[in-house]
């Protein structure tokens, strides 16, 4: 079955992101440096950057990404690009525990408490500029 995951874009900070996210969701994270394949790093200030980073965390949840090397142009995530992290009230702890990590420079921060829908829902923007979405429901 096809899977739709976030693949975020950094300038060069993807291996720190990706570290503090591993921190804050648990699982396995797996990183290829442009110097690791031959051809890629086109300025040797690109070898270690990051190619391409994967951390699967429990649950099957899948978070990727990648540094923007020299010979390409950067893009910046936006204020629409949210990565969303939600469950059902079994997730509570794993979502509390992951939004205490991430707090940590975060800005733009909505308390995640219950929301007028029944939920308990809560957002705010990392350290590294990524928007995060959490929602916990009953069903």
């Amino acid at each position: 079955m096809a899977r739709l995951n976030p693949y975020l874009s950094f300038r060069d900070q993807a291996r720190e992101a990706l570290e503090h996210y591993r921190s804050a969701l648990g699982g396995d994270l797996e990183i290829s440096t442009f110097g690791s394949v031959p051809g890629m790093a086109h300025d040797p200030a690109d070898e270690q950057l990051v190619m391409h980073g994967q951390l699967t965390a429990p649950g099957g949840l899948t978070l990727m990404a990648a540094d923007t090397p020299s010979f390409m142009p950067y893009v910046a995530a936006t204020s629409g690009v949210t990565v969303a992290l939600t469950g059902s009230s079994d997730d509570m702890d794993y979502v509390r525990g992951a939004i205490s990590t991430l707090l940590d420079g975060a800005t733009d921060v909505v308390p995640f408490e219950p929301a007028p829908w029944g939920d308990h829902y809560g957002q705010l923007t990392d350290r590294y500029g990524i928007t995060w979405m959490f929602d916990v429901g009953d069903a």
